[in-house]
């Protein structure tokens, strides 16, 4: 039956394809696909975890006191069964073979489709019977933990069979659900075969959207119910222009939604044309179109959509996802080098670790702080641990001797930060001059992102050679509203007249003091608010290479001298949304 589950836009297009549940567990489960080398290896990782649970089983069967309640031996005997359960076996591994699923995700897929089995069975003896199996597979996934190798690259698509009539055989692409998906998850995803995905909780701007639209692919978040309500290998359509997910779409809801996907993909075709052209306005005005990163590898899309440069080097995916073990300096400088090499020549902004809140360093270490927005994330972890600072910044500024390296520091509100922060920098350069290394120089720039800092502009440029507007965060800070949660993501307005308003101010007190200022926040992106950050006076946007040509579109349309008027009323409206859709 086919039915809809709503939530919020955050990566536009349509994706059409298979559902595949990350399964949400008591114990953590690690889902990542193998290489097809490692089948028998992940086949007899599953056959010794099993066999370790049945052998616990039997022990405690043998060792059971005679006065023991015969429900418990019953108990232990199904327990067993399930184990024992070849058919069960065979499928599981059918996850791992065909999928290339890792032991733990064919496991906890395969206990997916059970547990709905069980939930649709009349006798409610056996519907209870749901327990055992939920208790036995987290035995095994307990085994499996102790024993997990290390993730793998995802694996090409492979054929699979279209039951819906369209095609017998074809390459059908696969659409993620899960409950929520951290940075980490997001990385290991974002080079795979999935077409799109929905999480149940997040926001527009959480991390998971952004890196969904880094990727270039439908999705959305904020769906609540999703990963319960659909099926493992369901059919689905992923509307990221609605926020809908439809699911077991009809034939003709398919036909429909499948012509919006190639109209897609034409106008995607259309901005490519626009790749050489430059980004002036029709009064003369030259705007600087710059590239988000968050690899190294991620160079060659950033020239591909015609960059001048990289605005935003997120350099804490460096960090992430290591298990507490950080990379080195040698590591780091490479990474940096990479990145400058890659832009052949173009400068490179790389922001100083942004860890915290939504991007802890490690899932299996989550942030106990009560609000870990407003806690020790950024530059405040950065100059609470020195000596991991010291070593980002040396590897920077050695890096700084292949290219031109803009450094950017997020997070600053005080003036105390912002002296510990130089003082800093100029001790990694007395280390590598006593090392006798080679450095570089690089341009110093602050992320305007707190409302504190919007407001002390004239302190921030005294001390930075540009400064970079952060519309993530200062939304949630100046509005007080958590970006991830959505329960309260509606009320997320980037045209809030008080965001307006320091965006604005933040522009023009660069101007005045001729320091240059861009926007690497998702307003750079989002081709809704182009003509108005034109208007206020922007000359430079960053954001991930698959905005840029939407948004160079609008500026090449675009009259900066007619849209300066419109902009002030739009800054003076107490409903400034109206007028931008007016």
């Amino acid at each position: 039956m086919t039915f809809a589950i709503h939530g919020l836009p955050v990566a536009r297009g349509i994706a059409i394809g298979r559902a595949v549940l990350v399964a949400s567990s008591r114990v953590d489960v690690a889902h990542y696909f193998i290489e097809a080398a490692q089948i028998p290896s992940e086949f007899e990782r599953l056959r010794v975890a099993r066999d370790a649970v049945i052998e616990e089983l039997q022990r405690l069967q043998a060792t059971m006191p005679r006065d023991a309640p015969p429900e418990l031996a019953a108990m232990l005997d199904v327990h067993l069964m399930l184990l024992e359960d070849e058919s069960m076996a065979y499928e599981i591994r059918r996850w791992i073979k065909e999928r290339l699923y890792n032991a733990e995700w064919a496991l906890t897929s395969q206990l997916e489709v059970l547990v709905r089995q069980f939930d649709e069975m009349e006798d409610e003896y056996l519907r209870e019977r749901k327990a055992d199996l939920e208790q036995v597979v987290e035995r095994v996934l307990r085994h499996l933990k102790g024993a997990a190798t290390p993730m793998a690259a995802a694996p090409p698509r492979a054929p699979r069979q279209h039951d819906l009539g369209l095609h017998d055989t074809q390459d059908v692409p696969l659409v993620l659900v899960a409950h929520d998906l951290s940075p980490a998850d997001m990385l290991q995803f974002r080079k795979s075969v999935f077409a799109g995905f929905v999480t149940d909780v997040g926001g527009k701007t959480s991390h998971t959207a952004i890196v969904a639209r880094s990727m270039d692919i439908p999705a959305v978040v904020g769906a609540r119910s999703a990963s319960q309500l659909v099926r493992q290998d369901d059919w689905v359509i992923i509307d990221g222009d609605a926020g809908v997910m439809i699911v077991d779409p009809s034939p003709i809801i398919l036909a429909e939604y499948g012509y919006k996907q190639r109209q897609g993909e034409l106008e995607r075709g259309r901005l490519v044309r626009l790749k050489s052209t430059p980004a002036v306005t029709l009064d003369g005005q030259k705007i600087e179109l710059l590239a988000n990163i968050e690899q190294p590898g991620d160079t060659a899309a950033a020239l591909a959509a015609g960059a001048v440069g990289v605005g935003l080097f997120r350099s804490e995916f460096l960090f992430m996802g290591r298990e507490g073990k950080l990379p080195d300096e040698d590591e780091q400088y490479t990474a940096y080098r990479a990145a400058l090499e890659g832009m052949q020549g173009l400068p490179v902004t790389i922001r100083t670790t942004d860890i915290g809140a939504d991007k802890p360093l490690d899932d299996r270490r989550p942030d106990t702080h009560l609000n870990p927005a407003l806690g020790l994330r950024a530059i405040r972890w950065s100059l609470s641990e020195p000596a991991m600072f010291l070593t980002q910044l040396r590897a920077i500024l050695r890096a700084a001797a292949h290219g031109r390296v803009h450094l950017l520091i997020p997070m600053l509100a005080h003036a105390g930060e912002i002296r510990q922060t130089l003082e800093l920098i100029g001790k990694a350069r007395s280390q590598l001059d006593e090392r006798g290394q080679v450095h570089g120089q690089v341009s110093l720039g602050a992320m305007i992102e707190i409302p504190a800092a919007a407001l002390s502009l004239r302190l921030f440029l005294k001390h930075f050679d540009f400064l970079s507007i952060g519309t993530n965060d200062l939304i949630q800070y100046t509005l007080a509203i958590d970006r991830a949660d959505e329960s309260v993501a509606h009320l997320y307005d980037q045209l809030h007249p008080a965001v307006l308003r320091l965006l604005a101010d933040t522009i023009a007190e660069g101007a005045r003091r001729g320091k240059p200022v861009s926007v690497c926040g998702e307003m750079a992106g989002d081709t809704s608010v182009t003509r108005l950050l034109l208007g206020l006076g922007l000359r430079s946007f960053s954001m991930h290479p698959s905005q840029l040509l939407a948004v160079k579109q609008e500026i090449l349309r675009a009259d900066t001298a007619k849209l300066a008027a419109w902009a002030r009323a739009v800054l003076e409206s107490d409903e400034p949304a109206e007028l931008l859709l007016g």
